[in-house]
């Protein structure tokens, strides 16, 4: 049994002696493959948008993803609570990994440092359907949209989004501000626009 303290969560999803369905799906059992695969797909989908916007791409990146969280099924060691943190981690390098090889329009990060007349506005989406906020969030240009799915989402420090792209920490700030202050404006500009039509 793995991890004495989780032990009925790794019977549940490794199941007595490799009967489970992350056993069986490691092994090459295409029934739990299919399980697993209809148990997460919606949710992997919304990550890989979140990076990706373009529905087709993303499906050709979550393509990728679930070949590569397949094929490492057998390396996985935790618990039923971890898998889905573990293939959302997969599904966002996967995202990474396209949009830096993309020829035709690559992930650019400027290295500008964050000028002082820059508003501060803050994001308030308390009201905001959560459609709506994604839609906004998607519309964000590549690399604002990266930096602040990474941080927001992905609870990245700016150090280690530097790490993961290859950019000075200073970028990663610059661009999350700017990400910020984009989204508080289409925000505003959503409500604005909803009051016109009451």
């Amino acid at each position: 049994m793995r991890n004495g303290q989780n032990g009925n969560l790794d019977v549940k999803i490794f199941g007595r002696g490799g009967d489970g369905p992350v056993s069986r799906a490691a092994g090459g059992d295409a029934a739990a493959m299919k399980s697993l695969y209809d148990a997460h797909v919606r949710y992997l989908t919304a990550v890989c948008l979140r990076y990706v916007p373009s529905e087709d791409e993303a499906k050709d990146v979550l393509q990728e993803a679930f070949i590569k969280i397949f094929s490492s099924l057998g390396t996985f060691r935790g618990d039923e609570k971890a898998l889905r943190p573990w293939m959302r981690r997969i599904v966002v390098n996967e995202s990474l990994m396209y949009l830096r090889s993309r020829k035709k329009d690559p992930l650019v990060f400027g290295e500008d440092s964050i000028p002082d007349s820059l508003p501060d506005l803050e994001p308030e989406p308390e009201d905001i359907p959560p459609d709506v906020l994604q839609e906004m969030i998607r519309k964000l240009p590549d690399g604002y949209r990266t930096i602040f799915n990474l941080h927001v989402f992905e609870q990245k420090s700016h150090a280690e989004i530097a790490r993961m792209l290859g950019i000075r920490e200073n970028s990663s700030t610059s661009q999350f501000y700017r990400a910020r202050n984009l989204l508080a404006s289409m925000i505003r500009d959503y409500r604005n626009a909803q009051r016109l039509e009451r």
